[in-house]
C-alpha cells in the first residue's frame, strides 16, 4: 500500500530489480548510476558489457534511469551507449558542470562517498545504488532547464519593433535581444544577417506605452539618446522583459553579473556590450576555448573589473593578462600553482586577488605592478613573506592567513616599509624575532592569532595600534605602548605582560582565560581604558585604582579567585560589571550608589548573604536593569533592597535560600520582564506579581509551590516553568493571553488537570506535563532499572528553539540498552528535529549489519546524513549519539559499555568517582589542530572569526553538505567500559558546556537526585552565567552494580522481544494464561522476517483501529537496503553470570539449539521502531465525550511533552490487563502475551511464531499516544504552531511535511474519519491463499516444527522502499491463553487483512 507524500520516492525506488542486483552480486566495483533527464537506450548491450539500463517509463524521456556500469566506465562510454552528448553533474543541489570524457561517474561516486567517511567498499557500493543520494550527487543526460537563470543572463524574440518616438519609422518584425547591458535589435528579422542596433540601458529609461497593449519604450542615456519601441506578444513576455531591463537601467556602473549560473562560456551576444566595465563570473566552469571562452574575453575594450573566482581553472589564464584597462582581477579559488610572467602587462591593476590557491612564490614581474595596493595571497602554501613585495609600494596590507609561514623576521617587514596591516594568522607561526636594533615605525596591525608562539616581543614595533594574538601558546608579551589602542591575547598562558611606556591610547583589552595572578601597574595607569576582560584567570583583587577609574565602562572579571571587591571612592562610569564564579561574601556598601550608570551586574555563584542597599536616601538613582544573583546564599530579607530598583528589568535569583518573595516589594518592580526563582523554597509566589505587566517569562521550578500563581493574566507572558514543585490546582481566568507559548508543569505529582483545564491550555504552543506511568510493582521488580533520564530544552532569548533530545531508556532487545542523543542545529530548528526522528532508529538498523562500535556508530552518522535529504543541502547540525549496551559473550567480565559518537559542538561528560571523564570532542577549528589543518589542506576559507566560509565554526556536522570536502558527518567514536564507580552522564550542547564547566556540570548533578530538576538546574545556571542562545542538557542517571545482571532474561524467566524495542517482562514459565511456551526441534527452520517485520508474540486490543494498525510500517530508516547475505548474527548477549544454556529465538525457546551447534546461524535482524504515526485523527484521545481522557496527555495540535520518557514510545507500549475470553480461545494458542497485557509496538507488522502469518499489534496507549503531537514530535517534524507531521518515505523529509489539520470544534472533537488508504484490505489474488494458510493451522502443542516465512518475506529486495511482508492479521476481542487440550482450534469467522506497505 502506497503512501500519500511517498509516491514519487517508491517510484524511483522500484527502478531497481533483479536483473540490477544480479549485476552488483560478486564485485564492489560494479554499480549504477542514477541518469536524470536522460533517454532510455532500447538496444542490448555490447557482448561483455552490463546488461541495460532499466526504467519506468517507456517514453523516450524517462525522468530517471538507472545505468548498470563499473568503477572504469567512462562518460565517452556512458554517452555512446545512450546516443547522447554529455553528462553533468551536480552536487547538493548546487551548480552543474558537464564530465570531462574521460571521467568516470560511478567512480566519482565511489570517491565521493569514501570522502564522506564510509571504509567498506560492499557498504560504498549499496550506498551509491541509492536514490537518496541524489541530493548529494546527482548526475543528468543533460543539462536542466533553469527558466530563471535563462531570463538573468539572456532574453530574445522576434517581436514588433520601432525606432525613434516619431511616426517616420514603420513597426516591422524584428529579432530583439536583451543581454548583458544592451538592448539588441536586428536590422533584418534574420539576426544572422545584417545591420545590429546596439542600444545601451545602464542610466536609461525603460516605460510602459499605454496606447498599445504590451508595448515597452527602451530608451538610452545621455544627450544623444535614442529610443526603441518594442510590442510583446503576450503579457508573460512583457512582464518577463520589464521586469529585467528595469534591473539593467537602475544600475550606475556598467555590471554583468553571470555568477553562480554553471556557465562554460559568456554568452556570445554579451560581447555587444561594449560598456561592460564590471563582469562577475564567480561560481562557475569557465573553460578556454570556445567563441564565449576566457580566450575572448580581451574583446571587452573597457572592462576594469574581472572576477573569476571559484572556478576550477587550475592553470592561471594568461589571456587575462591581455586587458590592459583592468584594474580589480579575482582568480581566488581556482587551484592555481603558478602566476605567469605576463601579469605585468596589467599595469593599472590595483586589486589582485589570488587567496585560497597553491601557490608558493610570485614573480619578479608582478613587483612592476606600481599602482597595484591590494594583494590577496590568503591560504596558499608560502613558506615566507614573498621577497616581490618590497617592490609593490602601494601596497599596504600584508594578506597571508592561512600559509606555512613558520618565522617572522621583523627585519623583513622594515624593509616592507609600505606595509601597515599584516595578517600572519593560522600559519604555524612558531617565533618573531628581530635580529638587529632597527625599529618598525609603519606597521599598526598585526594579527598572529591561532598559531604556536610562545613568547612574543614586540618591543621594536613601537607604532603599533592593534594587536591579535590570542589562542597561542604564549608565557610572556611584550609590547611597545606608545600608540596601542586595542589588545586582544586571550586564551594563551600568560603569566606576566609587559608594555612600556604606559599605553595612554589604549580603550579596549581581552587578556581572558590566562594564568594571570595579578594585573599590572600599568593597566591601572591607563587613563582610556574603556573594556577590560580579565575572566577565567588567578586573580584574587581588583586594584582599586581600577575599579575607580573615570574611563572602565565594561568590567569582566568573573572565574576568578576574589574574595571581596574594593570600595568606591567616587561616581565612576562603570556600566557592566561580571565578578561570577568568585569567592565573594559581600559587596561594597557603596556600590549602587557610587555607580549611578551599573546597568548590568552579575554575581552569581559567590556567597553573597546579603545586597547593599540602592541607595543613601530613600529615593533610589539606580539605574540597574540585569541582575543576576544566582548560587549564593541570599534570603527573603533581600526583598528589600531589591525594591530600590525600579528599573530592573531581568532578575535571576536561582538557588539561593529564599522561603518566600515578600508581596509588597515584588509589586513595586513593575517593569521587571524575566523572572528567575527556581531552586530556592518558596511555598508560594506573591499574588502582587500581577503587578508586574511587562513580566514575559517566569522560572520558579525546583520549589515547594502549591498554588499556580496569578501570572495568567499578563498581558505579554511567553513562558512559564513551574517544573518540579507540589502543585496541586490551577485556578484560571476565563481565557489565556494569546503571548502564551510555553507551559511546563511537569514533576508535579500531586496535580490533576480538569477537563476544562485542558481545554483552555490548547492554543499553547508548548505544553509539558506528566504522563501518568502504567508500570506495575510487579514490572518494575521483575525489570531492575539501571538508568534513568532527564532533559532540558531552553530557547533562551532567541524567538525559536533549535536543540532536540533523543532519549531512550529501553533501546534494545535485551531491554538492558539504552540511547542518547542531543542535536544543535544552532540557527536552524529543522535538522535537530529530523535527527531526532530518525537516528534512534538508523542505529536499530546498522546494529543489524555489525557489532564493531566503530563501524555501526560511523555509519548511524552518515546514513542519518544522507536522510536529512534537500534540508542537509544547505542547514546543519552538531549531533551527539550515546548508546549504553551489554558487551557480548567473551569480553572481561562481561561489563556494559558506553560508545559515544558526535560531530560539532556537543558534547558528553561521565561521573565517575566524582570526577568529569570527557567522552565526545569538540570537533571546530579552534578547539581541534588536526581539523584546522584538514580544513585548511582542503583550501577552505576561514574568516576572521575561524569560520568556514563564514558560515560554520565546526570541522563535522550532519548537514551542511555544500561545505562538503570541508565539512564532513563523519564523527568521533570512543567507547567507554562503565564500572559501579560511574555515578551519571551529562550530555548538552555548546552553548551549555561554554558557561558551565565540566567540574561545576558534575557538581552540581552530584547535588541533585532527581535527573529531570538537574538537568533543569543544569540549563538555568548557564542562563544566570550570560547564555543567550538555545541550551539543551540531558542527565541520565546510572545505577550500575557489580551483581547487576545485564543477560538477556530466559523465556522461562522473561519473554524475550526483538532488538529496538522496549522492555522486557519476567514471568513465571508456569503461567500460561499470561504466556505460553512454544518448544520444537531443534532443527527446525527459522523464521525470517523482513526488515519491517519482527517476530513478537502479541496482543489484540478490541479498541485498536484499522487507521491505528495501518500506520506507516517499518521506520524512517527502514528504507536501508540489506545484503543479499542476510543480517550479521549477534549472539544472545549473557552476563558472566548467567551463561547461555539454551538458545532462544524471540520469544520461542528452542531447547538443544545449543547442542546442535550453537545459535541458529541468520536468525532475526534488529528492527526499527515505527517512527511514523497519523496526525490525522481526533488527538485527544476520546471516542466520545463520555470517555474519560489518558491523565497526562492532551492533544492540542501544540507540541507536547510527557515526563515519561517520549521519545521511546516507538520502543515501547504500555497497556492494562486485558479480560480473559473463553471465545478467544484460538487467538490465544497463535501467540502470547507479556503479563500485564504489557508489550512493545516496534512495527505495525509483526510475524507469529506459530503459523508464519503477519499479526498486528496494536494497544490502546499506543493509539493514544500515536495520535498525540507531543510523540508525534519525536517521529516527525515540528512546524511552526508546533504541530508535527510524520516524515515520509522521500529523500527529501522537509519538502514533503504538510500541516495537521486544524479542529473546528474545541478540545473534545470526535475522531476524524480515516484515510482510505489506511484501511487494511487484502488484494484478491492473495485473499484465498491466506484464509487457505490460516484453515491449515495446527493446534499448540509442544513439538511440531515452526514453520517457516514464506520465500516472499525471506527474499530481501532493492525495488521497494518497505520490504514486502504477507497480510496483516487483525481480529478483535482476544488475548492469548494455552488451550486446554490438543483437539482443534475454532476458525476464525471473520478477518481483516492489510497488505504489506
Amino acid at each position: 500500500m502506497k503512501r500519500n507524500g511517498s509516491r514519487g520516492c517508491v517510484t524511483r525506488k522500484t527502478r531497481f530489480g533483479s536483473r540490477e542486483r544480479d549485476w552488483l552480486k560478486g564485485d564492489p566495483q560494479r554499480g549504477c548510476v542514477c541518469l536524470y533527464g536522460g533517454a532510455v537506450d532500447p538496444q542490448p548491450p555490447a557482448s561483455g558489457g552490463p546488461p541495460q539500463a532499466s526504467s519506468s517509463s517507456s517514453t523516450p524521456q524517462a525522468d530517471l534511469q538507472l545505468v548498470l556500469c563499473t568503477t572504469r566506465t567512462t562518460v565517452e562510454e556512458l554517452c555512446a551507449q545512450r546516443d547522447g552528448e554529455a553528462l553533468y553533474i551536480q552536487l547538493h543541489g548546487d551548480l552543474l558542470r558537464r564530465l570531462d570524457c574521460s571521467e568516470c561517474p560511478l567512480q566519482m561516486v565511489y570517491d565521493y562517498l569514501t570522502a564522506v567517511g564510509y571504509e567498506d567498499p560492499v557498504r560504498v557500493q549499496r550506498e551509491a545504488a541509492n536514490s537518496d543520494l541524489s541530493c548529494m550527487i546527482r548526475f543528468y543526460s543533460e543539462r536542466p532547464v533553469n527558466a530563471d537563470q535563462q531570463e538573468r543572463t539572456l532574453l530574445k524574440g522576434v517581436f514588433n519593433a520601432r525606432k525613434g518616438k516619431t511616426q517616420l519609422h514603420k513597426w516591422a518584425e524584428r529579432q530583439v535581444i536583451l543581454c548583458g547591458t544592451c538592448l539588441i535589435v536586428a536590422s533584418v528579422k534574420d539576426s544572422l544577417t545584417g545591420k545590429m542596433h546596439i542600444l545601451p540601458l545602464v542610466g536609461g529609461k525603460v516605460e510602459e506605452v499605454k496606447r498599445r497593449q504590451h508595448c515597452l519604450m527602451f530608451s538610452s542615456a545621455g544627450p544623444q539618446a535614442q529610443t526603441y519601441f518594442v510590442n510583446f506578444d503576450t503579457l508573460a513576455d512583457y512582464q518577463r522583459w520589464h521586469r529585467q531591463a528595469s534591473k539593467v537601467v537602475s544600475q550606475t556602473v556598467s555590471l554583468v553579473d553571470l555568477s553562480c549560473y554553471s556557465l562554460e562560456a559568456v554568452p556570445e551576444y554579451l560581447f555587444y556590450s561594449q560598456d561592460v566595465t564590471h563582469l562577475n563570473l564567480r561560481h562557475n566552469f569557465m573553460s578556454l576555448q570556445g567563441p564565449g571562452g576566457l580566450l575572448n574575453l580581451p574583446r571587452f575594450s573597457q572592462l576594469k573589473s574581472l572576477n573569476l573566482s571559484h572556478n576550477r581553472l587550475g592553470v592561471f589564464p594568461e589571456s587575462v593578462c591581455e586587458i590592459r584597462t583592468l584594474m580589480e582581477l579575482n582568480l581566488s579559488c581556482n587551484g592555481l600553482h603558478t602566476v605567469p610572467v605576463q601579469i605585468g602587462n596589467l599595469q593599472s591593476l590595483q586589486t589582485l586577488a589570488l587567496d585560497g590557491n597553491h601557490l608558493s612564490s610570485l614573480p619578479e614581474e608582478l613587483g612592476g605592478l606600481s599602482q597595484l595596493n591590494s594583494l590577496g595571497l590568503s591560504f596558499n602554501n608560502f613558506p615566507h613573506i614573498p621577497a616581490v613585495l618590497e617592490g609593490l609600494s602601494g601596497v599596504d596590507k600584508l594578506a597571508l592567513a592561512g600559509n606555512r609561514v613558520e618565522s617572522l623576521e621583523l627585519g623583513t617587514l622594515a624593509r616592507m616599509s609600505h606595509l601597515k596591516n599584516v595578517d600572519l594568522r593560522l600559519n604555524g607561526l612558531r617565533w618573531v624575532r628581530s635580529e638587529t636594533l632597527a625599529t618598525v615605525n609603519q606597521v599598526t596591525q598585526l594579527d598572529v592569532r591561532d598559531n604556536s608562539l610562545s613568547c612574543l616581543d614586540l618591543s621594536p614595533v613601537c607604532s603599533l595600534e592593534s594587536l591579535h594574538c590570542q589562542r597561542n601558546q604564549l608565557g610572556t608579551l611584550t609590547l611597545s605602548g606608545f600608540t596601542l589602542r586595542m589588545l586582544n591575547a586571550s586564551s594563551n598562558r600568560l603569566t606576566t605582560i609587559n608594555v612600556y611606556p604606559v599605553p595612554n591610547q589604549l580603550t579596549h583589552m581581552d587578556l581572558s582565560r590566562n594564568l594571570l595572578e595579578y594585573l599590572p601597574d600599568w593597566v591601572c595607569d591607563s587613563r582610556k581604558v574603556e573594556v577590560l576582560d580579565v575572566t577565567h584567570n588567578l586573580l584574587s583583587e581588583i586594584p582599586s585604582r581600577l575599579l575607580n577609574s573615570l574611563s572602565v565602562r565594561k568590567l569582566l572579571v568573573g572565574n576568578n579567585r576574589l574574595q571581596n571587591v574594593p570600595d568606591l571612592m567616587d561616581h565612576v562610569p562603570l556600566e557592566a560589571l561580571d565578578l561570577q564564579h568568585n569567592n565573594i561574601t559581600q559587596l561594597p556598601d557603596s556600590l549602587f550608589y557610587k555607580a549611578l550608570n551599573l546597568k548590568y551586574l552579575n554575581i552569581s555563584a559567590n556567597a553573597l548573604e546579603t545586597l547593599p542597599p540602592s541607595s543613601q536616601s530613600e529615593e533610589s538613582l539606580s539605574t540597574l536593569q540585569e541582575l543576576y544573583l544566582t548560587g549564593n546564599k541570599l534570603n527573603e530579607n533581600c526583598g528589600v533592597v531589591l525594591v530600590g530598583h525600579h528599573n530592573l528589568r531581568v532578575l535571576h535569583i536561582a538557588y539561593n535560600q529564599l522561603l518566600s518573595f515578600p508581596a509588597s516589594k515584588l509589586s513595586k518592580l513593575e517593569l521587571l520582564e524575566e523572572l528567575n526563582l527556581s531552586g530556592n523554597k518558596l511555598k508560594s509566589i506573591p499574588s502582587t506579581v500581577s503587578s508586574c505587566k511587562r513580566l514575559h517569562t517566569l522560572i520558579a521550578h525546583s520549589n515547594h509551590i502549591t498554588v499556580f500563581p496569578e501570572i495568567l493574566n499578563l498581558p505579554e507572558i511567553k513562558l512559564v516553568d513551574l517544573s518540579c514543585n507540589e502543585l496541586t490546582e490551577i485556578l484560571l481566568p476565563d481565557s489565556l493571553p494569546a503571548s502564551l507559548q510555553e507551559l511546563d508543569l511537569t514533576a508535579n505529582s500531586s496535580l490533576i488537570l480538569e477537563h476544562k483545564t485542558l481545554n483552555l491550555f490548547s492554543h499553547i504552543t508548548t505544553l509539558k506535563l506528566d504522563q501518568k506511568s502504567a508500570t506495575t510493582t510487579g514490572e518494575s521488580v521483575a525489570t531492575p532499572t539501571l538508568w534513568e533520564h532527564g532533559y532540558t530544552e531552553m530557547s533562551g532569548q532567541r524567538n525559536k528553539l533549535c536543540v532536540s533530545v533523543l532519549a531512550v531508556d529501553r533501546f534494545g532487545d535485551s531491554g538492558v540498552e539504552a540511547a542518547y542523543g542531543i542535536f544543535d542545529g544552532d540557527r536552524n530548528e529543522e535538522v535537530p528535529r529530523l535527527l531526532q526522528c530518525t537516528m534512534g532508529d538508523v542505529l536499530s538498523e546498522e546494529l543489524q549489519h555489525s557489532s564493531v562500535d566503530s563501524v555501526y556508530m560511523c555509519n548511524t552518522f552518515l546514513t542519518s546524513h544522507r536522510k536529512l535529504g534537500m534540508a542537509g543541502q544547505k542547514l546543519g547540525a552538531s549531533a551527539l549519539l550515546c548508546y549504553i549496551h551489554h558487551e557480548p559473550l567473551g569480553e572481561p567480565g562481561g561489563v556494559f559499555s558506553l560508545t559515544v559518537a558526535n560531530v560539532g559542538t556537543c558534547q558528553a561528560v561521565l561521573c565517575r568517582d566524582g570526577q568529569p571523564l570527557v567522552l565526545s570532542k569538540v570537533l571546530s577549528l579552534e578547539s581541534s589542530a588536526e581539523e584546522m589543518e584538514r580544513v585548511k589542506l582542503a583550501k577552505a576559507i576561514i574568516t576572521e572569526d575561524n569560520k568556514v566560509s563564514g558560515v560554520t565554526c565546526c570541522s563535522r556536522l550532519l548537514g551542511c553538505s555544500y561545505l562538503s570536502p570541508w565539512v564532513l558527518p563523519k564523527p568521533w567514536v570512543h567507547t567507554e567500559p562503565l564500572c559501579p564507580q560511574d555515578q551519571f552522564l551529562i550530555l548538552g550542547n555548546r552553548a551549555l558546556f561554554q558557561r558551565v564547566s565540566y567540574h561545576e556540570a558534575v557538581r552540581t548533578v552530584q547535588t541533585v537526585r532527581d535527573p529531570r530538576a538537574a538537568a533543569k538546574k543544569l540549563c538555568s545556571l548557564a542562563q544566570s552565567y550570560g547564555c543567550k542562545d538555545n541550551i539543551g542538557a540531558v542527565v541520565v542517571s546510572l545505577h550500575i552494580g557489580e551483581d547487576s545482571c545485564t543477560c538477556e532474561p530466559p523465556l522461562s524467566a522473561a519473554g524475550t522481544e526483538p532488538r529496538g524495542g522496549g522492555p522486557t517482562t519476567a514471568c513465571p514459565a508456569t503461567a500460561l494464561p499470561a504466556a505460553v511456551m512454544i518448544l520444537g526441534p531443534a532443527t527446525a527452520e527459522p523464521v525470517t522476517p523482513s526488515c519491517s517485520t519482527a517476530v513478537v508474540v502479541s496482543e489484540f486490543n478490541s479498541e485498536t483501529s484499522a487507521s491505528e494498525v495501518g500506520s506507516e510500517a517499518g521506520s524512517t530508516a527502514s528504507d536501508e537496503q540489506t545484503s543479499s547475505q542476510g543480517p550479521v548474527h549477534r549472539p544472545e548477549r549473557r552476563c558472566s553470570l548467567h551463561p547461555a544454556a539454551t538458545t532462544t529465538l524471540s520469544g520461542v525457546m528452542v531447547p538443544g539449539s545449543a547442542g546442535a551447534g550453537g545459535p541458529h546461524p541468520v536468525l532475526f535482524q534488529r528492527q526499527p521502531s515505527s517512527a511514523t504515526f497519523s496526525s490525522n485523527h481526533s488527538d485527544n484521545g476520546l471516542d466520545s465525550d463520555d470517555e474519560l481522557p489518558l491523565e497526562g496527555v492532551i492533544s492540542n495540535g501544540s507540541k507536547l511533552e510527557v515526563e515519561v520518557d517520549i521519545h521511546c514510545c516507538a520502543f515501547q507500549l504500555r497497556s492494562g490487563p486485558p479480560a480473559v475470553n473463553p471465545k478467544d480461545v484460538d487467538m490465544e494458542q497463535r501467540g502470547c502475551d507479556y503479563p500485564n497485557g504489557k508489550t512493545r509496538r516496534q512495527t505495525s507488522v509483526v510475524v507469529s511464531a506459530t503459523n508464519g502469518c503477519l499479526l498486528a499489534v496494536c494497544g490502546r496507549e499506543m493509539s493514544d499516544l500515536k495520535k498525540s503531537p507531543s510523540t508525534s514530535s519525536l517521529f516527525g517534524k515540528k512546524l511552526s504552531n508546533g504541530s508535527v507531521v510524520a516524515p515520509q518515505d522521500s529523500h527529501n523529509a522537509i519538502e514533503v511535511a504538510l500541516e495537521a489539520p486544524k479542529k473546528k470544534s474545541g478540545y473534545f472533537t470526535a475522531p476524524a474519519q480515516q484515510d482510505p488508504e489506511d484501511q487494511l484490505i487484502v488484494p484478491p489474488s492473495l485473499e484465498q491463499d491466506v484464509r487457505e494458510q490460516l484453515r491449515g493451522q495446527t493446534p499448540v502443542v509442544l513439538g511440531p516444527p515452526v514453520p517457516s516465512t514464506p520465500p516472499s518475506i525471506r527474499d530481501l529486495v532493492w525495488d521497494h522502499p518497505h520490504p514486502p511482508a504477507a497480510p496483516m492479521l487483525h481480529q478483535h476481542n482476544h488475548t492469548s491463553m494455552l488451550a486446554p487440550s490438543a483437539g482443534p482450534t475454532h476458525i476464525l469467522q471473520q478477518e481483516v487483512y492489510d497488505t504489506a506497505l
